[in-house]
C-alpha cells in the first residue's frame, strides 16, 4: 500500500481525479490538487532557468509527442528500475506500453485510457488495487466481493 501512496504523488491531481472518476466518483479536480497540495511538501525553483532548458535543445524538428513519451517511459519506469541486457529492457517496456495503453489515464483523451476504460460504479463492489510492472504502477477498479 506505501508504493501505491507514492505512485499517487508523483501522479498528480489531473491524473488521481482521472482514476476516481473511472470509479464512480464525482469529484471536481480543483478538489483533489487542494488536497493533494496539503499533503505534499513545498516545492523550490526548478533546477534550470528557462533559458538554459532552451539552449539544451536546438533541433526544432523535434517530435513533440514522442519526447513527451519517452519522458514519460523514462521517469515513470526506467527511473525505477535497474536493466540488466536488452531483453530485460524489451521486457519491461512492452509491460510498461501495455499499461500506458489499457490503464494509464491521459490527459488529452478526456481522462481515459487509448483504450477505453468503462466507468465502474459504486453499485459494482469495493475498490481494489491492480499492479502493474511487479508494483511499480497501479491502476484502480471495482469487483464484487
Amino acid at each position: 500500500m506505501m508504493a501505491s501512496l507514492v505512485a499517487l504523488f508523483a501522479w498528480g491531481a489531473p491524473r488521481i481525479h482521472g482514476e476516481l472518476q473511472k470509479l464512480g466518483f464525482d469529484i471536481a479536480q480543483s478538489t483533489v490538487g487542494k488536497y493533494l497540495a496539503l499533503l505534499r511538501r513545498p516545492r523550490g525553483p526548478s533546477s534550470q532557468t528557462w533559458r538554459t532548458f532552451l539552449a539544451n535543445h536546438h533541433a526544432p524538428w523535434q517530435n513533440p509527442f514522442v519526447e513527451r513519451l519517452i519522458g514519460s517511459i523514462r521517469r515513470e519506469c526506467f527511473d525505477h528500475l535497474i536493466i540488466w541486457n536488452e531483453r530485460g529492457l524489451r521486457r519491461h517496456l512492452h509491460d510498461y506500453l501495455t499499461y500506458y495503453h489499457h490503464w494509464r489515464t491521459h490527459l488529452s483523451l478526456d481522462k481515459d485510457a487509448p483504450f477505453h476504460r468503462p466507468l465502474h460504479l459504486p453499485s459494482m463492489g469495493s475498490i481494489v488495487e491492480v499492479a502493474h510492472l511487479g508494483g511499480l504502477q497501479h491502476h484502480y477498479e471495482r469487483r464484487a466481493a
